[in-house]
């Protein structure tokens, strides 16, 4: 969403396009379902994490209620109920069911979730046949990228769920190891200067990336790829998690009150690292990008590499001029991979390679407001502006994350203590 809800086009809506679009996305969605039993739908394994049957319904809630019950004349919602099950946290809207109790809800049944969503597809292709106004446009625009970022989250509350089985089953097939080993890490510098930060072109964005508005940067240099796995384990095997110097005071707290000592889904095997990956326990491959660690462990990391975190404004700026490439959900590997692939030479990637795709990488920004920022009114201000607390600012999307949903001025947010998502670190210093 813009300022104005949702970023309207500069250019006339083609409703075809976008009811392509909506087929399109819908689709994913339920694609990424099918490897699932119902009895995987169902259950939720953290209150974090929201079962898939959730996930389902929830994003077809969405469009039943900003457009069809709105827009559409005579639309009758498909269960009077449903608003009150698969609301998530808009309180303009009515009461919700608590978000912690999800998987208690084994009715209505999967298959009665596939029938609501087909409902809502219908109508909503009754609504968009005639051609739209733009602000519906708008507003469509608002639900389908909402739906992808729940496509992420259907992946990742997945990864958790199947992570907790002592089966350690297999979402999808194996994965192929790499066989590049990454260039040696090197950084690249920028000047100090006054720069613009912030969507401030056609196309749509979320209300959080705007006002555009200009930051005061001193030199700095970020690095040219993002830490692997084989410099964790040295991290590891330095003491990393047991020193105090490397750690603020609640990371400290938040890894010794979890029994923190690696990564998310790292364990020891026979002497060896592995990890819960989609295609089950694997080796830890050391050329790999490191995922899913916090805020506190990326910041940690820095500072036992003698770094530090970039800000969300220098990241932006290292972004500039690169191509929005990388391994995202649409290369359906859903596991980050090694720079290049194992299939490029050092030479032939750009000066900062890895910033789309694979991991989204922590940032030492806070997710606060922009100078100006105003929340759009009515229940879609209650979509980014309300979490503008006692969160962390992430950037560049990870493999879950479908590429035409992400931007340079995208502004992902977690707590500091998050790491089911995957997470991963890009380092920066004082130049």
């Amino acid at each position: 969403m813009s300022a104005d809800a949702a970023a309207v086009e500069s250019q006339p809506v083609d409703s075809s396009k976008l009811a392509q679009r909506y087929d399109r996305v819908r689709w994913t969605t339920e694609a990424l379902v099918e490897p699932l039993s119902p009895e995987d739908c169902v259950v939720q394994s953290m209150p974090d994490a929201s079962p898939a049957k959730w996930h389902l319904a929830h994003t077809t809630w969405f469009f039943e209620a900003f457009l069809l019950t709105a827009k559409l004349p005579g639309y009758q919602p498909f269960h009077p109920q449903f608003s009150y099950l698969f609301n998530s946290y808009y309180n303009a809207i009515g009461e919700r069911h608590p978000r912690a109790q999800r998987g208690l809800l084994t009715r209505p049944s999967l298959d009665e979730i596939l029938d609501y969503r087909a409902h809502v597809d219908r109508h909503m292709n009754e609504l968009l046949a005639p051609g739209v106004s733009a602000e519906m446009a708008a507003l469509v625009e608002v639900g389908l990228h909402h739906e992808q970022q729940h496509q992420e989250l259907l992946l990742t509350d997945i990864k958790h769920l199947l992570s907790c089985s002592p089966l350690r089953p297999a979402y999808r097939e194996e994965l192929t190891a790499s066989t590049t080993t990454p260039a040696a890490m090197s950084f690249v510098a920028f000047d100090a200067g006054v720069r613009a930060f912030g969507h401030g072109g056609e196309g749509f964005c979320y209300d959080n990336e705007q006002p555009r508005h200009r930051q005061y940067l001193h030199p700095f240099a970020v690095a040219d790829r993002l830490v692997t796995n084989a410099e964790w384990q040295a991290f590891i095997d330095d003491g990393g998690y047991t020193r105090p110097e490397f750690w603020l005071s609640d990371g400290s707290h938040c890894i010794t009150s979890n029994g923190w000592t690696a990564p998310m889904y790292w364990e020891r095997i026979d002497g060896a690292w592995h990890s819960f990956t989609l295609a089950g326990m694997r080796e830890i491959d050391p050329v790999e990008p490191v995922s899913h660690v916090s805020f506190y462990e990326a910041d940690a990391f820095a500072r036992w590499s003698g770094k530090r975190l970039p800000t969300e404004f220098e990241w932006e700026l290292a972004s500039e001029n690169c191509l929005i490439e990388g391994n995202f959900l649409d290369d359906s590997r859903f596991h980050p991979i090694a720079l290049d692939g194992g299939t490029e030479s050092a030479d032939s990637r750009p000066a900062i390679a890895e910033l789309y795709g694979d991991v989204w990488e922590w940032t030492a920004s806070p997710y606060v407001a922009y100078p100006g920022y105003k929340p759009p009114e009515g229940a879609l201000g209650e979509y980014n502006g309300k979490f503008m607390s006692n969160q962390m600012v992430l950037r560049g999307g990870s493999c879950a994350t479908p590429q035409n949903h992400i931007r340079p001025t995208y502004r992902n947010f977690f707590q500091p203590s998050a790491r089911w998502q995957f997470m991963g670190v890009r380092l920066a210093e004082n130049a």
